[in-house]
């Protein structure tokens, strides 16, 4: 019996803001799909499922990464980075069964100690694209309608991106100086592109890998500083696991357990290599998703679990050098 493919599409990719060493870059969007039957999504590696041709998505995520502090003396004027929050709302379109379109805009606040708060405000806008493909005996546009035994064939997403610079790169903190890693926009466009794959091995169990990188400009702000952030690279993987399902209610529950890589190149700052920035990093993160009608909750808590940071110990702040970081994303198709 063929199914239509009415998934809950949670979300495609990167964008954001960027940093320093004492800021983290960003909270990055996710794409997954949906369905009482067939493939589970996990809550940041993005999965591979393209929306329904004709079909709108709405979204919108949180990612509160709250830091590390070292000095319990640490005296206004000379503070620590408290806590990073990115929001990010996102609106997709299936234009055909094997391509989707999204827009993206971030919000997003960067905060010191004692409530000083140095930056907050809407960042870059963010568009792009996802092909669908699939591989039974050979490789094909994902089609219209799928049965629950094609579900579990191999599916892959390729996605690009580019970043409108339409947030204020030059935004001027209290005392009036500009900090790159605390502005809101990069100046200039930067892109994203990366490659999903998902398999359903079992009824209830689901794996994925995702490899994506995001590439920045250089931009010359107006205090004459001229800055290149490192490129970042990702390398991710998840299982999803079915754990209920209630058919009259529309309802399902599944657990998530995933390992997120993170290599970021070293910042250019003048054209001479910036220190304290850049590194590699491996989280750990455990969370669930919830499904209810056409609609997803994603909840999830992320923490670093070995690091290797360029002069780590100037880092506070950074990514890397989390407390943890909580994430949850709401989803709707129509």
């Amino acid at each position: 019996m063929k199914l239509k493919r009415s998934v809950v599409l949670v979300l495609a990719l990167p964008l954001a803001l960027a940093s320093t060493a004492v800021q983290a870059h960003h909270g990055v969007a996710t794409l997954g799909a949906v369905g009482l039957e067939g493939p589970g999504a996990p809550v940041e590696t993005s999965s591979s499922a393209t929306l329904p041709q004709g079909s709108w998505l709405g979204y919108l995520k949180v990612d509160h990464a709250k830091s590390k502090t070292y000095d319990p003396s640490t005296a206004p004027g000379d503070q620590e980075g408290d806590y990073n929050q990115y929001w990010m709302a996102g609106l997709g379109y299936g234009f055909t069964p094997w391509f989707s379109g999204y827009v993206f805009q971030p919000y997003n606040i960067k905060q010191d100690e004692y409530g000083d708060t140095d930056s907050r405000g809407f960042t870059d806008l963010s568009v792009m694209g996802v092909i669908g493909f699939k591989y039974d005996d050979r490789f094909m546009l994902v089609p219209a309608n799928e049965s629950l035994d094609d579900l579990m064939d191999w599916h892959f997403t390729l996605y690009g991106g580019v970043s409108l610079p339409s947030g204020d790169a030059n935004h001027r903190l209290n005392d009036g100086s500009i900090d790159p890693g605390k502005s809101l926009g990069f100046g200039k466009s930067s892109l994203s592109y990366g490659l999903t794959a998902t398999r359903q091995f079992s009824e209830n169990a689901t794996a994925v890998f995702e490899a994506g990188q995001i590439r920045f400009q250089t931009y010359e702000y107006d205090n004459t500083d001229r800055v290149k952030f490192g490129t970042e690279t990702r390398l991710n993987a998840a299982i999803a696991y079915r754990l209920m399902t209630n058919p009259e209610t529309r309802f399902r529950l599944d657990g998530n357990a995933e390992l997120n890589f993170l290599s970021l190149g070293r910042d250019i700052e003048n054209g001479v290599g910036a220190a304290a920035t850049g590194g590699n990093m491996l989280y750990g993160v455990i969370g669930t998703r919830l499904y209810k009608d056409n609609m997803s909750l994603g909840l999830a808590l992320k923490k670093p679990i070995w690091t290797d940071l360029n002069e780590e110990s100037q880092q506070q702040g950074a990514e890397g050098k989390e407390q943890y970081r909580f994430i949850a994303t709401f989803s709707a198709l129509f």
